[in-house]
């Protein structure tokens, strides 16, 4: 019995330090966001861009915003329908097309100084086995990246800075989002699992080049 409290008291004090180590209003953070699209509906993205190779007729979406976790992240917005966004790009043989929506957020989620372009739309011819983030560079670059390959800029938006954390009084109004649409995954986690994805994508590419 004293070992089961034992237990149990160092379960609760590990506890206790964890809540004393997060603070009581977490900040969010500005960064730009991976969404899959099924059907009618976003969810938020479970692999990196670099790591995931989406399907012919595949529509794939990116919102910069200002949010703490999945949970908080505002969807892209406008049309996302594979049919109108590849409409003028025909099949080709050898090929696969991707769809994609890249939202640039709105005024109150830019960094100081810039302002955010219209949303767009646009649709990738890639070979069949590239990932969302060679269709992104083929058709919406320049793209910026940091040392830990967190996507920080699409067509050169934003001009700096790179998922910098955002006071909680600063961080804007959220539109309401649905629930259930995956896993809530922190920014912090979010960055790792981006960083091992696609390292592994670029040392699995590389093997194959070398073989």
């Amino acid at each position: 019995m004293t070992s089961v409290r034992r237990a149990a008291a160092l379960l609760v004090a590990s506890l206790v330090v964890l809540a004393a180590a997060t603070p009581a209003e977490a900040a969010g953070y500005r960064y730009w966001s991976f969404w899959d699209r099924s059907g009618d509906r976003w969810t938020y993205a479970t692999q990196g861009p670099a790591a995931e190779r989406p399907d012919d007729g595949s529509v794939r979406g990116f919102r910069f915003a200002v949010s703490a976790d999945s949970s908080d992240a505002d969807r892209p917005r406008g049309a996302a329908d594979f049919g109108s966004i590849c409409a003028r790009t025909p099949a080709k043989a050898g090929t696969k097309r991707v769809a994609l929506v890249l939202d640039f957020g709105t005024g109150a989620d830019a960094p100081s100084g810039e302002r955010p372009p219209a949303t767009r739309t646009v649709c990738a011819r890639v070979a069949p086995d590239a990932s969302t983030a060679e269709a992104l560079a083929g058709t919406a670059g320049p793209l910026r990246y940091d040392s830990n390959a967190l996507l920080c800029a699409i067509a050169g938006y934003p001009a700096r800075g790179c998922g910098e954390q955002v006071a909680a009084d600063e961080k804007p109004s959220h539109e309401a989002a649905p629930k259930d649409d995956g896993p809530s995954l922190g920014l912090p986690l979010g960055i790792g699992v981006v960083a091992v994805l696609g390292g592994a994508a670029f040392w699995q590419a590389r093997r194959r080049r070398n073989a």
